[in-house]
């Protein structure tokens, strides 16, 4: 395995420290639906952003305005999270409920 590529390496390596993580979160996705200019999704992104990272979560985001559905299920809600397609919250994004959802068990 000496030759072997650092990109190989590293996976094994932070896999065995997610294992280890009591907050790792495996298989979830974190999406946030807002538009351009609001300042609460602005406020939500920067929430999403770091409980993300502290994780190791993925997180998409998606304009409602480029979306004609989004934009038709969402539009007073916005900004609205979402944890692995399932509506989380809106408007405001709570630190420690966001990081709850994504790492509780029973989930």
């Amino acid at each position: 395995m000496a030759g072997m590529s650092p990109l190989f390496r590293r996976k094994p390596a932070q896999a065995a420290q997610a294992a280890q993580s009591p907050e790792y979160s495996e298989n979830h996705l974190v999406t946030l639906i807002r538009k351009p200019g609001c300042h609460l999704c602005d406020d939500a992104q920067l929430v999403v952003e770091k409980v993300c990272a502290d994780l190791g979560v993925p997180w998409e985001g998606k304009d409602i305005t480029r979306d004609r559905e989004l934009h038709d299920q969402y539009w007073e809600q916005i900004p609205v999270v979402l944890v692995d397609g399932r509506q989380h919250t809106f408007w405001r994004v709570n630190e420690e409920r966001l990081r709850k959802a994504l790492t509780d068990e029973s989930k």
